[in-house]
């Protein structure tokens, strides 16, 4: 799809804690310009790499293609809110790391390695994250962003700003963290009870147990920023389409791993899997891990960010799991359609062992 590129965006991506709506910032910037002259823009995510070639870490370039994937992955759902999801993209999405062959320190190295990458994709506007400090914020030096302008670039400062929650002393979460646990314990209490309330002690009892559930969870349920309700409202749809496909997924490995049972050679070959998800995030992880362990002849040992370590009992087990299909209908849930057209695990294998 050709885009005019004198109208795309470049993003800087780093781990902060405005990226997220940094992104939406740029989706919406970049659809406006998309949706007043019918031609479609590229928006372009790039990581400026802090380490040499020479010097790589594995982990360093793992967290780097993560990040840019999740921001990929963020952008195609802020778009898809835009446009719905069957309506042909306004928007196309890239993603590289950048300076990788060179050592870069200062803010003036970064915007140098970011504006050689703006220069050869003829991209003129650059959206900043505000908390995104790259070579750190030394008052001697100046700042990214006016390195940046100093080149020529129309840079665009997201207009975010971090959120300052106001901790209450029991717990590290705010009052409408709080609140929000304690609505949804006050709500499943009463989802046991059939919405049923026979009297005054019932109901007091339902207040008194999700209050001690809300002071005991508070710290582990609520540790990033409260979802959006249409994110949470299309999370739940999805999980309801994703509810009778592990059904399925199960009743398929309890009829493989009954026919290893009961053939009399019980061709049982257990072994270790260890391999890396793309998925991130404590909810989207761990509803991996437990949807693995849920599928009979899988069992999740462990799991280090998306690093998971799966025991399974019969080849054909270990087989279904690096084909990846519970990884991509867990990204289908949590990071919409687009992202669940990704590479299996064991294509992701074979592709890092031909480099």
């Amino acid at each position: 799809m050709a885009t005019d590129r004198g109208r795309d965006l470049l993003v800087p991506v780093g781990d902060s804690e405005t990226l997220r709506r940094t992104v939406t910032y740029a989706v919406e910037r970049a659809h406006e310009s998309a949706d007043s002259t019918d031609d479609p823009v590229a928006v372009h995510f790039i990581f400026p790499a802090r380490w040499r070639i020479y010097e790589t870490d594995r982990e360093s370039v793992a967290s780097a293609s993560s990040l840019l994937e999740r921001a990929v992955a963020w952008a195609t759902e802020d778009l898809e809110e835009l446009i719905g999801e069957d309506h042909p993209p306004t928007v196309t999405f890239e993603s590289a790391t950048v300076g990788t062959d060179e050592y870069v320190f200062s803010p003036g190295d970064f915007a140098a390695v970011v504006g050689r990458y703006a220069e050869a994709n003829e991209v003129d506007r650059i959206v900043v994250d505000p908390s995104f400090r790259p070579g750190g914020n030394v008052p001697l030096l100046r700042s990214f962003e006016a390195e940046l302008a100093e080149r020529g670039f129309d840079v665009l400062e997201a207009p975010v700003t971090r959120r300052t929650s106001r901790r209450l002393p029991f717990t590290e979460i705010g009052l409408r963290e709080l609140f929000v646990v304690y609505a949804a314990s006050l709500l499943f209490y009463l989802a046991l009870g059939g919405w049923h309330v026979t009297d005054a002690y019932e109901l007091v009892t339902g207040v008194a147990t999700a209050a001690v559930v809300t002071l005991t969870l508070a710290r582990v349920s609520m540790k990033g920023e409260l979802p959006r309700l249409r994110y949470v409202g299309a999370t739940v749809l999805r999980m309801a389409i994703y509810t009778p496909i592990l059904l399925w997924e199960i009743t398929k490995a309890n009829v493989a791993l009954a026919y290893v049972v009961l053939h009399p050679d019980l061709p049982i070959e257990p072994r270790t899997v260890e391999f890396d998800a793309a998925v991130w995030g404590d909810m989207p992880v761990t509803t991996l891990a437990n949807s693995i362990t849920l599928t009979p002849g899988t069992l999740t040992v462990d799991v280090s960010r998306q690093h998971f370590m799966v025991h399974a009992l019969i080849p054909g087990a270990e087989d279904d799991l690096l084909e990846g299909t519970l990884e991509r209908f867990v990204r289908f849930v949590f990071y919409g359609r687009e992202s669940a057209r990704i590479p299996s695990p064991r294509e992701r294998r074979d592709d890092e062992g031909e480099r």
